[in-house]
């Protein structure tokens, strides 16, 4: 059958104080290779690529920002032969783009089915379909699962006890949401998956616009080597997303991949999109050797976090000699007892030592930090100060500063609902979105014990003793950082805020003068 997979447009907040930026949707190419190889015919319609110039300001939310084709213009570029459609959504904050994207879908097309996957969807699959007509969710690892819905729909929906077809929601025969009898089991042999599907995107787009997760080192496309985390932090969705099972590739079929890409796409820059690649230390040094072995010449990252265990000098050396030199750690806290508390099985000795490995071995390190957390107090977070001195003096590059924000399907959320703290409104939804804001609003703030004014200015004292330590320990650092963001070049996380700063201010005059330019000549007719 023919299948029709959309990438939706997403909301880009321009007071937020990170470089959070789009990236290639990984998730749907991987989806799309899936299909593929069960048979279907798939195209893609990519609002991100297809659009990339085009920003839409929110009429909710003016810091708000709308990246890519509108719900209109992606309906209009629809395959009006395709038998069914295939919708992802990773951000809840851009559901209510999404939303009405799939509304006007369903409007046009009301007899195809769409099928819905993503971290939104795994998150909120009923809330999802009750405000969607959504026709099917498939829910945590998704290509099995897509193979299986969408060849229950060639074979023909009632014809199919979808009530037996493992992690999914449907509509019952009354059109009512309605879930499957069990949960899909974890693919533990992740090297059978099939390879992205990258012919449907267009991945020149992505890196002539930054449109990329970590540090732009040159052309980039991502990879996922491991799947799934052990761990059961209370923040995170993935112990109800991906299970508590870590899966990893072997290190031989990661490195024809990336191999496989610099030869075809000339890619040469991988962010790893792993939750916790760095687990097992037999592991990653085997994929170390194996790249070194090949020479490939490349260069990797872990813009997204990975644990700090297995970090030693060996495995900082492994790092700096076959060009992973750049990762992030997540400390989140300095206070052991919020890290009890959210589950974050780490201990402070264990991060100083990975990170006295990583500068001794010259990788750029970045820590993320969390402050709000529903039981933090002044002492928790006079703690986190203490730490990020440390680290400051210690020589890692950068700390992220967030605010915390429940996410939907997480231990946390689940007590906060249940305490009656939040609502899914859209503006609880869009949380996330404002969690890197300069300043955290009334109604954004979860803490117990702080104003949101009072998180505020920790946020700042926290950034100004981490950055003050590390440039009076290492001077030359912000001679350095300032030269390299002039130049548009990137070797730490600072570096690629300032570049994407500049950018941003770019697109925001361009668009300016623009709507003055449109407004003259409307006034001229």
């Amino acid at each position: 059958m023919k299948v029709q997979l959309v990438h939706p447009p997403l909301f880009l907040n321009v007071h937020a104080m990170t470089a959070l930026r789009p990236s290639l949707p990984l998730g749907l190419a991987y989806i799309a290779a899936a299909l593929r190889r069960a048979g279907h015919t798939v195209s893609l319609v990519d609002a991100v690529a297809e659009a990339p110039d085009q920003i839409t300001q929110s009429t909710a939310k003016k810091q708000l920002y709308a990246l890519g084709l509108t719900a209109q213009q992606i309906v209009d570029r629809l395959d009006p032969t395709a038998d069914a459609f295939g919708v992802t959504n990773m951000w809840t904050f851009s559901w209510p783009l999404v939303r009405e994207m799939i509304q006007m879908m369903k409007e046009r097309y009301p007899d195809k089915p769409i099928v819905c996957g993503g971290e939104h969807f795994s998150g909120l699959p009923k809330e999802s379909m009750e405000q969607a007509p959504v026709d099917y969710i498939i829910r945590g690892e998704g290509e099995e699962g897509a193979v299986e819905v969408f060849n229950g729909i060639q074979l023909g929906a009632d014809k199919v006890d979808w009530s037996m077809v493992q992690g999914i929601w449907y509509r019952d025969a009354d059109g009512t949401p309605t879930q499957s009898k069990e949960s899909r089991a974890r693919k533990k042999d992740i090297d059978e998956i099939a390879w992205p599907a990258w012919d449907l995107i267009d991945i020149d787009v992505y890196n002539e616009h930054q449109f990329i997760n970590g540090l732009n080192q040159g052309k980039t496309m991502p990879i996922l080597a491991t799947r799934g985390c052990p761990y059961q932090c209370t923040y995170c969705a993935s112990p109800n997303m991906w299970t508590t099972r870590w899966y990893a590739r072997t290190a031989s079929d990661v490195v024809d991949e990336m191999q496989e890409y610099k030869e075809k796409y000339g890619a040469t820059n991988f962010p790893f999109q792993d939750l916790t690649a760095i687990l097992k230390k037999d592991w990653i040094v085997e994929f170390c050797h194996e790249l070194r072995d090949r020479k490939l010449d490349v260069t990797w990252q872990f813009p997204s976090g990975t644990r700090c265990e297995v970090i030693d000098d060996e495995v900082a050396g492994l790092l700096n000699e076959t060009g992973g030199n750049s990762l992030a750690l997540a400390p989140e806290s300095g206070s052991e007892r919020t890290r009890k508390l959210i589950k974050k099985r780490m201990k402070t000795d264990a991060l100083v030592d990975a990170v006295k490995a990583s500068v001794k071995n010259k990788l750029n390190v970045t820590a993320f930090i969390v402050i709000g957390f529903p039981h933090d107090t002044e002492e928790d977070l006079e703690l986190t100060k203490k730490l990020v001195r440390k680290l400051g003096r210690l020589g890692i590059d950068d700390i992220a500063v967030g605010f915390f924000f429940p996410i939907p399907n997480t231990q946390l959320y689940n007590e906060l609902m249940e305490a009656g703290r939040v609502t899914l409104e859209d503006d609880f939804l869009m949380t996330p979105i404002f969690a890197n804001e300069e300043k955290l609003l009334d109604e954004n703030n979860y803490c117990d014990h702080m104003t949101a004014k009072r998180l505020t200015k920790w946020k700042y004292k926290l950034l100004a003793n981490f950055y003050m330590n590390s440039f009076a320990f290492h001077p030359t650092k912000p001679f350095r950082i300032m030269w390299n963001a002039l130049r548009g070049k990137e070797t730490r996380k600072l570096e690629t805020y300032l570049v994407d700063l500049r950018r941003k201010i770019g697109v925001a005059v361009k668009n300016k003068l623009r709507r003055k330019k449109s407004s003259s000549f409307e006034t001229a007719q």
